[in-house]
């Protein structure tokens, strides 16, 4: 298979994971009139979907290194897709999050297995150089998801998002069938007994570099967990955009793309740990600096927070496909487990802050900058924990 249309599939079975979250972002409101709930309470569509996304992926990676990448992956397709149809039907809005979570557990079969068929082709910097173009492509979906979602509440009901939803998801089925290899050299394929799964479990866990990278990713992609859940709150309703917030969200989702594509282009040249490591030092200075003065006006205007958003949400590029990439390093004998391991404790520990960070929302975007600061400093303080106390380049730790 020709590489761009590998990272393009790769990509795309990842994205439906950005989809099922950023298109619901604009309905929000129609959600929360419809089901007579509160603002704050309509974040849990978003915990629900990460909570099942992330649990799942310790299923999804021990069955893929059993029986290859591609069955458990079209069985998590077909639970995406049936769950999807069934969320634009739910009675309640309890109902809906019963949906939205086992969503979340057919699309966690995407993300294991997209990271594996990476690992089980690629290594080191080309790892990362692969990695980062996928997230690429990956980090396109938040800019046009939004507006997708708004377009379809302004023409229709709400629940034609959930449609949608499945229409890309059988798309990329049938793409990833006619096309995508099983890359799981058979030489590598691991029983299904207890032992051999725990052990999986146990080699990632005892790896102090896989471990603490892994703590660190989960912190801070809590930020951006919180910025997905408040987005709509912050851009929408504090500062007045409602229905052209979506514009705000690509501006930030852009920037982070190219990013990622810078990354790409450089990480085999700077490396993986001085880009990752001083674009973690600027986030943390960025939050602190930024939260340090919102505590101090009570009205931040909409440009000085759009500039922070477009100062921080780079770093994100810089830094998500590397931390990843050192943490998949040392783990190719069980890449599949790995990745679900990696992924459970990234998502699950992410969303779970994002979510305290959100529902901390008092109608500012303080609670937004600082749970930013706060989270990349405990980052900071795992990432040395992982590096033995040295930050940019530790040929030690490799």
């Amino acid at each position: 298979m020709p590489r761009p249309e590998f990272i393009a599939i790769v990509a795309g079975l990842m994205a439906l994971n950005a989809l099922a979250i950023d298109i619901l972002l604009p309905a929000f409101p129609n959600i929360s009139a419809a089901y007579g709930i509160d603002g704050n309470e309509v974040q849990y569509l978003l915990l629900s979907y990460i909570l099942g996304f992330g649990a799942a992926q310790l299923f999804f990676g021990p069955i893929s290194d059993r029986f290859g990448r591609r069955r458990p992956m079209f069985i998590g397709l077909a639970i995406y897709i049936a769950c999807a149809m069934a969320g634009s039907f739910a009675p309640t809005f309890e109902m809906v999050l019963v949906f939205r979570f086992l969503q979340g557990i057919g699309a966690a079969s995407t993300r294991v297995i997209a990271f594996a068929l990476v690992r089980d082709t690629h290594s080191g910097r080309t790892m990362a150089s692969t990695m980062s173009l996928v997230m690429m492509v990956f980090m396109v979906v938040p800019i046009i998801a939004p507006f997708f979602g708004q377009g379809i509440v302004l023409i229709g009901p709400w629940q034609h998002i959930f449609w949608f939803m499945a229409l890309l998801a059988a798309v990329m089925t049938v793409w990833s069938g006619l096309r995508l290899p099983e890359t799981l050299d058979p030489a590598n394929r691991r029983s299904l007994g207890l032992e051999p799964v725990f052990s999986g479990f146990r080699f990632v866990l005892s790896n102090r570099i896989s471990l603490f990278y892994t703590l660190a990713t989960a912190f801070f992609f809590g930020s951006l967990f919180a910025f997905l859940n408040l987005a709509q709150p912050i851009l929408g309703e504090v500062y007045g955009l409602h229905a052209h917030f979506p514009l705000a969200m690509a501006i930030g989702a852009s920037v982070m793309a190219l990013a990622s594509l810078l990354n790409s282009r450089i990480v085999g040249r700077i490396g993986m740990r001085r880009l990752s490591h001083g674009a973690l030092l600027a986030h943390l200075f960025i939050s602190i600096a930024a939260s340090i003065w919102f505590s101090t006006h009570e009205s931040p205007p909409l440009w000085l927070f759009m500039s922070v958003l477009i100062l921080i949400m780079p770093l994100f590029g810089l830094i998500g496909a590397n931390f990843n990439a050192i943490a998949m390093e040392p783990l190719g004998k069980v890449a599949g487990t790995a990745s679900s391991v990696l992924g459970f404790t990234q998502t699950v520990g992410g969303g779970l802050c994002g979510a305290a960070i959100g529902q901390s929302f008092n109608g500012t975007p303080l609670p937004l900058i600082a749970g930013g600061a706060l989270t990349s400093f405990i980052t900071l303080v795992l990432v040395l924990i992982a590096e033995k106390g040295r930050l940019f380049d530790n040929p030690g730790a490799r």
